[in-house]
């Protein structure tokens, strides 16, 4: 069969090709290409159940007359042989696909560049809206492995599959839902869905990425500012290009999609998925698209906001002004209004250019132009300095002091160490050595109430050691002045407690206590030998 379609001549091959018929299915397929040789060709085996040599050198000489060959829908045993014969390098094969419909599927999540449906309990599908999108799913499972390895909770495709006229990546996500069903269905879970969401933002901008792992989130702006700049007033688009352009590079991981859709509650863990946009970068570009899709997608219109994230304007404003307090680790609300300007200004630009590209409403364009035009005055740079004890300090972690959050401190105390190259034997002293702080601050410091703690780890180079912070306002509490256990005791003699803090001293090189302005503060040092 031959059919010419979208500026390509497809052959259809089925059966077998062995030596018995590889000269007549030769002979078929150049009189099907005849005429057309301007055309690449796709070969469909997805009913060709085997090949022999002599159907291998088939397609090889036709390969050689038509270097754009493609062969399709190949099923696995085919695959197989050509893979093992080094086809697959010299020519592009795509492999048939199982095929699922996500007709009256649930939609769990959504992203930039497709959704995510459930299928059935254990599984979700997510769904590309590039038709050619293997290419793309290739990708984002590259960039998920990297940063499942680098330490972000995150779930990796197993299979996939097709999907109507394109494709899908099938993940094991056990009874998941996305914050934004969280926040639509169970309002009261409103400030523990801000800390996750907090908590995993910090932890993705804390994350320092291997030199060319991931692409610059600045270099894509950058392409859309200047494009935004066009349509601006001169001095206003000026202005802007400068600040976004001045922006310092950074080698530390951005989501680039970021917002409750993107973001799923698995069994008990929270995980974050739609990797594709993942990148590297100032943390303000992710917080100038999570104000977009919040706020300034739907600036004028609440449906909009309601119809994507299923919960009502008021509550998205809410959560961005919520989140991004939690992020700095402020109620200073001109604090706060300082970084959201901030972030507003590469959300307009972006806007703008996204709704030129999109044919969006006129009136919606010239409403982005006079927020942003508005703004540009009252901002001087688009960066933000990590301060002390501010929130998004890579180097430090403020969290609940609970006994359930010793994982999460644990995870953050690992990802600096894993960072230095710190050996295991000094990783697992350490490790000890915080679990044992941590956990008598959760238990001690604020009861019966709650309250948060900081850790915050340092490493040094010359001579290499690692420091380790704790902060807390709770009771005071100087544990360098408690009595040392007498451990040459029997265990019917000895008391019960005081162990944690003695293995603390002898693991430590350094155990220093204080309290200032109601903080307490223990810092630990351990030399790397």
């Amino acid at each position: 069969m031959n059919e010419t379609k979208d500026n390509a001549v497809k052959i259809v091959l089925s059966g077998r090709i062995d030596s018995a018929n590889a000269a007549d299915t030769e002979s078929e397929i150049i009189r099907q290409v005849s005429g057309k040789e301007r055309l690449p060709v796709v070969i469909d085996m997805a009913d060709l159940q085997y090949i022999s040599s002599a159907g291998l050198r088939v397609i090889l000489r036709l390969k050689k007359t038509n270097p754009d060959l493609r062969l399709t829908c190949v099923n696995p045993e085919v695959y197989d042989i050509l893979d093992m014969t080094g086809f697959t390098e010299m020519m592009t094969v795509e492999k048939a696909y199982r095929i699922i419909s996500v007709e009256g599927c649930e939609v769990i999540g959504e992203g930039a560049n497709g959704k995510v449906y459930r299928i059935d309990g254990d599984n979700v599908v997510k769904t590309y809206k590039n038709a050619d999108a293997l290419a793309d799913i290739q990708h984002e499972r590259e960039v998920a492995r990297l940063a499942l390895v680098l330490g972000i909770p995150t779930a990796i495709s197993y299979d996939v599959v097709k999907v109507g006229d394109s494709y899908g990546s099938v993940f094991e996500l056990l009874d998941a839902k996305s914050f934004a069903k969280i926040l639509a269905k169970e309002p009261e879970r409103f400030d523990w869905c801000v800390r996750e969401y907090v908590g995993m933002l910090k932890k993705i901008h804390g994350t320092v990425v291997p030199a060319g792992k991931l692409p610059s989130v600045k270099e894509d702006m950058l392409v859309r500012i200047r494009r935004a700049k066009a349509v601006l007033p001169e001095e206003s688009g000026k202005k802007l290009v400068e600040m976004a352009e001045a922006i310092p590079d950074d080698d530390h991981m951005v989501h680039g999609d970021y917002h409750t859709k993107n973001i799923v509650l698995a069994g008990n863990e929270v995980l974050v998925i739609d990797m594709d946009t993942l990148s590297v970068g100032h943390p303000i570009f992710d917080l100038a698209h999570m104000y977009n899709a919040y706020v300034g997608y739907s600036e004028n219109d609440p449906e909009v906001i309601l119809k994507f994230q299923g919960f009502t304007q008021e509550t998205a404003r809410r959560f961005w002004h919520d989140s991004l307090a939690a992020y700095l680790g402020t109620k200073d609300e001109r604090r706060i209004e300082e970084v959201a300007d901030k972030a507003r200004c590469l959300a307009y630009g972006y806007l703008i250019d996204w709704g030129n590209r999109h044919h969006a409403d006129d009136s919606l364009i010239s409403l982005w132009k006079s927020r942003l035009i508005a703004l540009l005055p009252r901002v001087d740079d688009l960066a933000f300095e990590v301060k002390a004890g501010g929130g998004t300090d890579p180097d430090e972690l403020e969290i609940e002091a609970a006994v359930d959050n010793l994982r999460k401190v644990l995870d953050f105390v690992d990802s600096r160490l894993d960072a230095a190259g710190c050996p295991m034997k000094y990783r697992m002293q350490l490790d000890l050595a915080v679990e044992e702080i941590f956990v008598n601050i959760a238990n001690y410091a604020y009861a019966p109430g709650r309250g948060n703690a900081t850790v915050r780890v340092e490493v040094s180079d010359d001579p290499v050691s690692v420091t380790i912070t704790f902060m807390d306002h709770g009771k005071p509490f100087d544990p360098t002045k408690k009595a040392d256990p007498d451990v040459t005791l029997s265990a019917d003699d000895r008391e019960i407690g005081g162990l944690g803090i003695f293995m603390t001293r002898k693991i430590m090189d350094d155990v220093k206590y204080e309290y200032v302005d109601g903080n307490n503060i223990l810092t630990l040092k351990k030399d790397i030998k």
